[in-house]
């Protein structure tokens, strides 16, 4: 008999998971309360793929033998309730694409920070040391279409715990996770625990011949690592103490030992500057050194790696002030290290749909470094409460065309004017690409 999977949500995530199902012969259903863009909607219709929009129908969906949900969909959705209840199995499109990869092999990278440049960087390793790999994930394509469409020897997959709240037998060769940060929360009933929980469920299924990498510097992650029945190779990257396996970094130079093999290069070799990225640098490095790619490969790919779009990415310099796009930043401690890596006085671009944020966290760094905020997003009353009272001024602005205009006049030659908005972008743009790309064409207009 057919198993009938319906499908929730019909974003990226679940036009890849039908598009593989189908191919795998699954009775395949694609249910989204909102409307599909034009390319998804294209997608299903050429591959002969059921689908409803603006609503969800009960009887269709209830009478699924598997439910895929999409990432974004909460919990708490009237349907997804009535899912649950029915007791019907839910799985993430992950899960779905790890069924089909056949032999290929997994490096999936998780954390709350630093996961896209990690990822990015580990398949950049990846690719240098001539493996056919892909990018998959919350970075290029959903995993499940790849898997589809071309299937490749390696995949590295950047996951976000919502993709991890519904694995079941998912199974990474090599997991990484860069640190736990309060983010989410909204969508963990406000329990940081239950949020910390799903990004260890990275492990979970690993084995003893799979690898593990993980911050022994990041606070919350060792202070729950032993909660967790964890069976694969640890192999922590750290700044502060010497590790027998795994990455260290001692007097301005790393070291990566994964077996026999002891691997050490300069931080000042390293294209990605800051400290935050000399632990992505680190973690991407010990993967690359568990895949056993030759070491001059691995030094090679973090001498010329290209920073991602819309993560501290330099836009331009108009009279003495030099503009940063950070829009990538959609949490604060995502804007804590941004903060930390400035070295002039900076006016901070700042706000959006914030996600129970703390700012308190950046306080101090405000502080010490922010001459100006500019609010960028609907509501910013909580940004005038937290820093109403060491921060003048702090203005209120609707567009980024409005927020760099007001940027560039408080700015003076030797100032950095920072998008770093430290919330979801959906208040006023599509998401945080669209807002980074406003911001950059604003800041050529000036």
């Amino acid at each position: 008999m057919t198993k009938r999977l319906v499908i929730l949500g019909g974003g990226e995530s679940g036009v890849g998971a039908a598009l593989l199902a189908k191919q795998k012969g699954y009775d395949v259903f694609v249910s989204d309360g909102g409307s599909l863009k034009n390319n998804y909607r294209n997608d299903l219709e050429q591959a002969g793929i059921a689908f409803e929009e603006g609503m969800n129908t009960e009887e269709k969906i209830l009478s699924a033998d598997e439910v895929m949900k999409s990432p974004g969909i909460p919990e708490k959705n009237e349907i997804v309730r009535k899912i649950r209840k029915k007791g019907i199995p839910v799985i993430s499109e992950i899960e779905l694409a790890y069924r089909f990869k056949g032999n290929s092999r997994i490096i999936a990278i998780t954390g709350s920070n630093g996961k896209t440049t990690t990822t990015a960087l580990t398949y950049h390793i990846c690719v240098k040391a001539g493996l056919e790999a892909a990018l998959v994930g919350n970075i290029g394509y959903s995993f499940a279409r790849q898997v589809a469409e071309d299937p490749k020897p390696l995949y590295v997959a950047e996951i976000s715990s919502f993709q991890l709240d519904d694995i079941h037998e998912f199974r990474p060769d090599i997991a990484i996770l860069t640190n736990i940060t309060e983010d989410h929360l909204d969508r963990y009933d406000y329990k940081f625990e239950n949020y910390i929980r799903s990004k260890f469920r990275i492990a979970m299924n690993q084995q003893e011949s799979d690898q593990f990498i993980y911050c022994a510097d990041d606070e919350i992650t060792m202070r729950y690592i032993n909660q967790f029945d964890i069976h694969s190779n640890q192999l922590p990257i750290s700044m502060k103490t010497e590790v027998n396996k795994g990455a260290f970094i001692k007097d301005g130079d790393m070291y990566v030992r994964t077996g026999e093999e002891f691997t050490s290069m300069s931080v000042y070799d390293f294209a990605l500057k800051g400290k935050h990225n000399q632990y992505n640098t680190m973690a991407a490095c010990v993967a690359g050194a568990t895949m056993d790619i030759r070491k001059e490969k691995i030094r090679e790919a973090v001498q010329d790696f290209q920073s991602l779009e819309h993560r501290m990415e330099p836009v331009a310099t108009i009279r003495g002030v030099e503009f940063i796009n950070d829009s990538k930043a959609t949490n604060v401690n995502s804007t804590w290290y941004a903060l930390e890596s400035m070295t002039k006085p900076t006016i901070l671009v700042l706000g959006g749909v914030d996600k129970g944020n703390d700012y308190s966290l950046i306080k101090e760094l405000v502080k010490e470094k922010v001459k100006a905020i500019i609010c960028l997003g609907a509501d910013n009353r909580k940004i005038h409460e937290a820093f109403g009272d060491i921060v003048n001024p702090i203005v209120n602005t609707g567009s980024a065309v409005e927020s760099v205009h007001a940027a560039f006049h408080f700015a003076v030659k030797g100032d950095v004017v920072l998008l770093s908005p430290a919330c979801a972008s959906f208040d006023l743009f599509k998401n945080y690409e669209d807002r980074g790309n406003q911001f950059k064409q604003a800041v050529k207009d000036l």
